[in-house]
């Protein structure tokens, strides 16, 4: 009976209501080919017929339907990172790594010998049309290139200085010189970090190796006890140097004092001679013989021609008891 009702209900409808559930459903999936969404951290790029048209922002955005129009969203805003003699086989709490891809980190250095070099870029989209039209094998393109640079990098210095003293300037030689070749290459991506991880050398030598950075710890260690002393001491000794510079300044600016004082002085005698001689003279006389015998230590006399001692007669005698 109800099959009877359904058969019965469909024979009822009219040609118009099929038309109406056509574009009913036409209309359904106009609008759903239309509108597209473009999370926050992706640019959305559409395409008509094949070509590119425009790049959209962020937010609901429109195309034309059923086709006409194609979008493709790029992570712009995501820093992706690409890692080399490595691999991360789980990430978690816990990493877990594959470590020693040879055919990546093997590399010969300037003077000629094997080492393992392991190292990271991390780059991010920001030309989402170059992105997808500019390169068809975009991240093997990345990888031969990070490669090529660091093989050359390496293959231009010492495996000692690659170890030590060189690691931060292959990283930043490398990160302007990636960054040039896919400028050039129109890949579209800017490389914000290339990080050297493991520099080892090869198995067989790594005990001698180690021993050589343990002998340039210990180099450096000397030299930086060196240098502390050499700053503890130096102004030591500039400030005694100084002191003693400003003592000699001090007892000559004295002595040049003193001579000017006994130079006034004896100009100022000078002009009472002159304007009275005996007076001055015998003035002179009196004050030096004050000054002679006015003094602690008991004078000695001698005749004009410095022939023999002249006689004193020691007027302390007199004041000694008489012996019995």
């Amino acid at each position: 009976m109800e099959q009877n009702s359904n058969v019965k209900s469909f024979k009822k409808l009219k040609p118009a209501h099929f038309l109406w559930i056509i574009w009913l459903l036409l209309a359904v999936i106009v609008l759903g080919s239309s509108f597209f969404i473009v999370d926050e951290t992706e640019q959305a790029v559409i395409t008509r017929f094949g070509k590119y048209n425009r790049t959209s922002g962020p937010g609901l955005q429109f195309k034309l339907p059923l086709g006409i129009e194609k979008s493709y969203s790029v992570p712009v805003k995501v820093i992706q990172t690409e890692q080399f003699g490595f691999k991360t086989v789980k990430s978690g709490r816990e990493n877990e790594y594959r470590n020693n891809i040879t055919n990546e980190s093997t590399m010969l250095t300037g003077d000629l010998n094997i080492v393992d070099v392991e190292w990271i870029i991390q780059y991010r989209i920001v030309d989402p049309k170059q992105w997808l039209f500019g390169v068809m094998e975009k991240n093997q393109t990345i990888r031969d290139i990070s490669r090529s640079v660091i093989n050359s990098l390496v293959g231009d210095r010492a495996i000692l200085d690659i170890m030590g003293a060189d690691r931060s300037a292959i990283e930043n030689s490398a990160l302007e010189m990636m960054n040039e070749n896919f400028r050039q290459l129109g890949l579209g991506i800017n490389v914000i970090t290339v990080k050297l991880q493991n520099i080892i050398p090869p198995s067989g030598v790594q005990d001698a190796f180690e021993d050589v950075n343990k002998a340039i710890q210990d180099m450096n260690r000397f030299i930086n006890e060196g240098k502390e002393a050499y700053n503890s001491e130096i102004p030591k000794a500039q400030g005694e140097a100084d002191r003693r510079i400003q003592v000699a300044e001090g007892y000559a600016a004295e002595r040049v004092n003193m001579a000017k004082g006994d130079v006034a002085r004896f100009n100022s005698v000078y002009d009472e001679y002159r304007r009275s001689p005996k007076v001055t003279k015998d003035r002179i006389y009196l004050e030096t013989m004050n000054e002679i015998f006015g003094s602690d230590t008991k004078p000695v006399l001698i005749d004009g021609k410095l022939d023999n001692v002249l006689p004193v007669k020691n007027l302390g005698a007199a004041q000694q008891p008489a012996k019995n």
